[in-house]
């Protein structure tokens, strides 16, 4: 079994796409566990604000099988693979962490390149995983997270619990 970690997120009706996604997650990966809900201004293009979420559980599926389930998911909950990559967003559903590996494909990258420098990503896995270590600085997550707190970035905490989603 490999431990994984996905960031969840979206800004269309996200107070019932979020719970959608929970629930699928944990009808999958029945240890799905999930950090709070985090309400942040777009970023990357001017639109609604997006509620993002870590979930983190563990699976069997090697990483291309597990990348076609989230998929599923996030078309389950209204994603089209054709939106556009700085747009608004039914769900978004990327892989952060996939165990250990450290590996570059034409699909993917491990660990996601960009989880260092995103809060609404670093921000819910510090507050589910924080003594975590990441695979390429060897550094708790924790430590990561309050690194970059110390520059300005705006979440409020949502009071929607993913983890009482049925």
């Amino acid at each position: 079994m490999t431990h994984v970690f996905v960031a969840i997120g979206g800004n269309i009706e996200p107070e019932a796409r979020l719970p959608c996604a929970a629930h699928a997650l944990r009808e999958r990966f029945t240890d799905a566990r999930f950090s709070a809900l985090y309400r942040n201004p777009a970023f990357g293009f001017e639109g609604a604000d997006f509620y993002n979420a870590v979930a983190g559980f563990t699976t069997t599926l090697e990483v291309d099988a597990l990348l076609d389930e989230l998929h599923a998911i996030e078309a389950l909950c209204g994603r089209s693979r054709h939106d556009a990559k700085w747009a608004p967003r039914a769900m978004d559903i990327d892989l952060l962490l996939y165990g250990e590996r450290i590996e570059k494909s034409a699909r993917y990258e491990l660990p996601r390149p960009d989880l260092l420098r995103r809060s609404y990503m670093l921000a819910p896995l510090a507050e589910l995983a924080p003594d975590l270590r990441h695979p390429q600085s060897g550094r708790r997550i924790a430590d990561h997270w309050q690194e970059l707190a110390r520059t300005p970035h705006v979440h409020t905490r949502v009071a929607l619990d993913l983890n009482a989603v049925a």
